[in-house]
């Protein structure tokens, strides 16, 4: 059986977990290409136009690989965390492409709760069961992929630059070098080095949380305001670049907690769609970069 997998939304953060668990269960795996114009322009054509632009995308991945598999991972992810929440269009996602694009194959629709093994394994039985009817090799298959997934190191901690910055936002929005105009490059090429949430242990971001008078409702929001409190506490940063798609909620309300909390380090937000021009976004972060090196020069004066 041919499995595709979409190059979207937390692909960048699974792969490993998916890719081994079907190739486990004797699947070719079918990927889709990186994201590109053609990508961009079918699923703005087939969405909604109020969905953020990752979902755009997302279902341009999909359209682009339809008629080469007969499965396709559409992963409803609910929770990562107990007691914490993620994007509410994961819960939907396999219903939006159901309704968005025609001639699907077989799409996987059951609920993913990543807090839990037992919850997890749920998903891993209901989508393998589609592959094979032997629970043992299921089990096997979700094990061994449990293992890969241990084993990746996600994260960008750039060495050996004067001026480095925190480069915030959803996995699909840091990772997709064409959604984001590969604003890390740009940054790199102007002599800024940067880090992303990932290379701080969790544990550390839950203790930075911990100082709010309550705990953040999103994964993503604790994700990310743990790391900056720890990254400006222990100077590892100079200033803050967040990607944030628009119209996203969950983008809304934490950047505003950063922006409060943080009011005194220098902020860039970057808003991407499907409209966004590179001379404008290269202009703005010239411009960030140019007041960093002028603060920091202050500074050591």
């Amino acid at each position: 059986m041919k499995v595709g997998i979409p190059k979207g939304l937390l692909y960048y953060k699974y792969k490993p977990f998916f890719n081994t668990f079907f190739e486990e269960l004797g699947a070719e795996i079918i990927e889709s290409p990186d994201t590109n114009k053609d990508i961009l322009d079918l699923g703005s054509t087939l969405c909604t136009d109020e969905a953020c632009l990752p979902i755009k995308v997302f279902h341009g991945h999909v359209e682009k690989i339809k008629d080469k598999c007969d499965l396709i991972l559409i992963p409803r992810i609910m929770q990562i965390y107990k007691r914490e929440f993620i994007c509410p269009k994961f819960c939907g996602i396999p219903e939006m492409i159901e309704n968005n694009i025609e001639d699907l194959p077989i799409i996987t629709k059951a609920p993913i709760y990543l807090f839990s093994s037992d919850k997890f394994f749920k998903w891993a039985y209901e989508t393998g069961k589609i592959l094979t009817k032997n629970f043992f090799k299921i089990q096997k298959a979700f094990e061994r992929a449990q293992n890969e997934q241990k084993k990746f190191k996600e994260g960008i901690n750039d060495k050996g630059y004067a001026l480095k910055v925190a480069l915030i936002g959803h996995t699909y929005n840091i990772y997709d070098t064409f959604i984001n105009m590969n604003v890390k490059n740009k940054l790199n090429k102007l002599g800024v080095g940067v880090i992303t949430h990932e290379v701080v242990d969790d544990n550390v971001k839950y203790l930075e949380i911990k100082k709010l008078f309550k705990r953040p409702f999103w994964t993503f929001a604790r994700e990310y305001y743990g790391f900056i409190s720890y990254a400006l506490k222990e100077s590892l940063i100079d200033g803050i670049v967040y990607l944030s798609s628009f119209a996203c909620g969950i983008d809304s309300v934490i950047v505003e907690l950063i922006k409060l909390d943080f009011e005194n380090v220098p902020f860039l937000l970057l808003k991407i769609d499907e409209h966004t021009g590179e001379a404008g976004f290269d202009t703005r972060i010239e411009a960030f970069v140019d007041m960093l090196s002028r603060r920091k020069r202050g500074n050591l004066a």
